[in-house]
């Protein structure tokens, strides 16, 4: 019985003890959770700052979408903008305030109250991103934040990102400190895009409705403010049904933001949504895009300029540009129709053309055109530029005889032997259209006929280095020279232009350029110009430009096509032959390129013809169209001496004057060659009185070729496939019809390289 209490007292004394504390799971748990919540809300805020550290700047300019530039002609007369349409910018003070209320009611009802970022916001697309909702990371975007997106970064699926999310709120958290609420709602208005190429609410105004944002009904203001969501879409025009639901659903956001009432949403809903749209705008824009087709290839080259130098075409800048707006019509309307040119049509494909014409004074590019028949395309192919073509023979005043009156004071009577000849240095004969070799004859008569064995002559009587140094005066960038140059190289019909300007002028070259100043929105003003500078002597431009009168009047020049009656000019016809390869799959008289480059002391205009696949079927000029590109030099030429005047060059005293055979020829004053020394070779001496530089050395540098044409292996390498091709140029108007070009394939010919002269940029034989 003792033992029972005595166990009974000690259950009583354990049950009397206190209880260990029960574990709190779910306390922990809950602490736990909070604890990985502060450090991932530590790491947000560290990742946060760390991406902010990266966000760009964001300047004022970017903020303010004032336009793209605007375009002026000669005159300063506005012609167009570098965008689709005239940006119509609106300040704070001619926004309606139903506007303001419309976009701030269906984008960012808190607009007011946040500091650039709204962080109820946030949470509520957070939570809508985890119930898989279409609010997502955009639905958190104030319009604080869309402003940035819009000025700084885009709305591509590549910049919906955590790190651009990061930066966009962290740019706007410092808009926010900067800007007041009504400058960056005149930002976002003036910026969003709103489709059909427009940006902006005002411009929009002017293209749908034709009016301006003040005059705007209720409806007009609530479409207007819910495009810039899906502008294409929302359309009115196109899709109306699409609009009229988003209009409606800005209605009924103005509506629960009480900044209208019932009866006005209602009244507003009822009315159509094409009410009030117009076709003046879009008239407006098919205009403009008539005006950009036309100016097209000249648009292309102001703007790639611009962002040379350092424009983003955006800021609403005034370009003040050299183009004569007369001029370039003309010049769209020869490419474009049958008025002045007739142009072959194969059906197979589009004959072509690039033109350049460019002041011989100033080196201003007038007009320019890159091509016909192309459709209505923006900064489409300019074949103006293109530098993949060979020039051919107009190559030759440049590389040749303009070097060799230059550094070696050859009269325009020198002799020259058109006779059997291979490039210096290599086993590649040189051949002309004709396949024929006619003997001694004057520079005069090689250039005027367009001989291409005494221009190689002349070529290496210069030597390389001297020619290549004359013809990068006249801007050529020519890296390399060889001899094939001589008779072509690849350079565009905008080069040959500006060199031939320098001809023009008395010696002095500017490159071409298009844009004279600019004027920035903040009213600062950039003037541009083309610095002149001496590329030749006077003598050697006189002489040239005297030499290239008789390929144009002359009875046995290449250019009598050309001929405008009564017009003082000079000039130079090309064309450029098929490789040995091509010339069984083309007709005897095929040849790929046809240029025409000439000049007046006014304008100096080049011309280049052709297809744009020239190996592939109808893509080669015959005898019937290549003759093409004389007829739209005279066409356009004609066009411009109509309101220039017409003058003679006047003879440098530096040039005199004595007769050859009947013919009144030209020398450098001082070095007056004998009838010996004119017809010594291909590298007479001067007379013994001669100082200038080249005169006394000519005879060594015609026979010692080791520095100019002793490496025969990559002389003939770079010749390529070009130099075996030969001349197709008539020598005369009247001998069209037999101009057929013959194969002159050189000895050598299984060692060159079997690409078509008309795809590289080596040069070929041809007038």
């Amino acid at each position: 019985m003792a033992g029972n209490n005595e166990q009974n007292s000690r259950v009583a004394r354990r049950k009397s003890q206190p209880k260990p504390p029960k574990k709190h799971w779910f306390r922990r748990i809950i602490l736990s959770l909070a604890a990985l919540f502060v450090i991932g809300v530590l790491a947000g805020l560290a990742l946060f700052f760390y991406y902010a550290q990266t966000a760009p700047t964001v300047k004022q300019s970017d903020l303010v979408n004032t336009g793209t530039a605007k375009i002026y002609d000669q005159n300063d007369k506005y012609l167009t903008s570098l965008g689709t349409n005239d940006h119509e910018y609106v300040k704070s003070s001619n926004i309606p305030s139903t506007l303001k209320n419309a976009v701030v009611s269906i984008e960012d009802r808190r607009f007011y109250k946040h500091k650039g970022v709204d962080y109820y916001r946030i949470l509520g697309a957070a939570v809508g991103n985890l119930k898989g909702s279409s609010l997502g990371m955009q639905g958190g975007s104030t319009l604080t934040m869309q402003l940035v997106k819009l000025a700084v970064f885009s709305t591509s699926t590549s910049d919906r990102n955590l790190k651009v999310k990061a930066q966009e709120a962290w740019i706007a958290l410092n808009l926010e400190k900067h800007y007041s609420k009504s400058q960056i709602l005149e930002f976002y208005i003036n910026k969003v895009y709103m489709g059909n190429g427009i940006y902006g609410m005002g411009t929009a105004a002017k293209y749908y409705y034709g009016k301006s944002l003040k005059d705007l009904s209720l409806s007009q203001l609530a479409l207007l403010a819910g495009m810039p969501q899906s502008p294409t879409y929302y359309d009115p025009t196109t899709y109306p049904s699409y609009a009229t639901s988003r209009r409606n659903l800005v209605l009924e956001a103005m509506y629960d933001n009480k900044v209208i009432s019932k009866s006005q949403e209602t009244a507003a809903e009822k009315v159509s949504v094409k009410t009030g749209l117009t076709s003046s705008g879009r008239s407006s824009l098919a205009k403009h895009e008539k005006t950009n087709k036309i100016l097209d290839a000249y648009l292309n080259e102001v703007r790639q300029d611009l962002l040379k130098k350092g424009y983003n075409l955006t800021d609403g800048e005034k370009v003040y540009t050299n183009i004569d707006m007369d001029a370039q019509k003309r010049l769209y309307d020869i490419a474009n129709t049958s008025q002045y040119v007739n142009y072959p049509n194969n059906g197979k494909q589009t004959f072509q053309l690039g033109v350049s014409v460019v002041d011989s004074y100033t080196g201003k590019v007038s007009a320019m055109i890159g091509g016909r028949k192309t459709g209505n395309v923006t900064y489409g192919t300019n074949r103006a530029v293109w530098t993949s073509r060979s020039n051919a023979s107009t190559m030759k005043p440049i590389l040749d005889y303009g070097p060799a009156i230059e550094y070696l004071n050859w009269p325009t009577y020198k002799s020259l032997s058109d006779t059997k000849y291979k490039y210096p240095g290599t086993n590649i004969s040189v051949h002309d259209f004709d396949n024929n070799y006619l003997g001694n004859m004057t520079m005069r008569e090689a250039l005027v006929q367009s001989r291409n064995i005494p221009a190689i002559r002349a070529l290496q009587a210069v030597g390389k280095s001297r020619a290549k140094t004359f013809a990068n005066n006249l801007g050529m960038n020519l890296k390399t020279v060889n001899y094939a140059n001589g008779i072509g190289a690849g350079v565009s019909t905008l080069q040959v232009a500006g060199a031939y300007a320098a001809f023009a002028n008395g010696g002095v070259y500017h490159k071409p350029y298009y844009i004279r100043k600019v004027t920035t929105s903040d009213g600062v003003t950039t003037s541009y110009t083309s610095t002149g500078k001496r590329a030749m002597k006077k003598s050697t431009a006189y002489m040239i430009t005297d030499m290239l009168k008789g390929v144009i009047n002359s009875s046995t020049g290449t250019a009598t096509t050309a001929k405008i009656s009564g017009v003082y000019q000079a000039g130079k016809t090309g064309t450029d032959n098929y490789a040995s390869q091509y010339k069984n799959k083309v007709p005897s008289d095929a040849v790929v390129d046809s240029w025409m480059a000439g000049y007046t002391k006014n304008y100096s205009v080049a011309v280049w013809t052709g297809y744009d696949k020239s190996t592939e079927a109808g893509g080669y000029l015959d005898t019937s169209n290549e003759k093409i590109s004389q007829q739209i030099y005279r066409a356009m030429m004609n066009y411009l001496q109509q309101y220039s005047p017409n003058s003679d060059w006047t003879k440098p005293s530096s040039v005199g004057t004595t007769k050859k055979n009947g013919i009144e020829e030209l020398y450098v004053v001082g070095h007056l060659f004998s009838s010996s020394e004119a017809s010594s070779g291909t590298a007479s001496s001067a007379s013994s009185s001669s100082t200038t530089t080249g005169s006394s050395s000519t005879s060594t540098e015609a026979s010692s070729r080791s520095s100019e044409s002793s490496s025969s292996s990559s002389e003939a390498a770079s010749s390529s496939s070009s130099a075996e091709s030969s001349s197709s140029e008539s020598s005369s108007e009247s001998s069209s019809s037999s101009e057929a070009s013959s194969s002159s394939e050189a000895s050598s010919e299984a060692t060159l390289s079997e690409t078509p002269t008309a795809d590289t940029n080596n040069t070929t034989e041809g007038q």
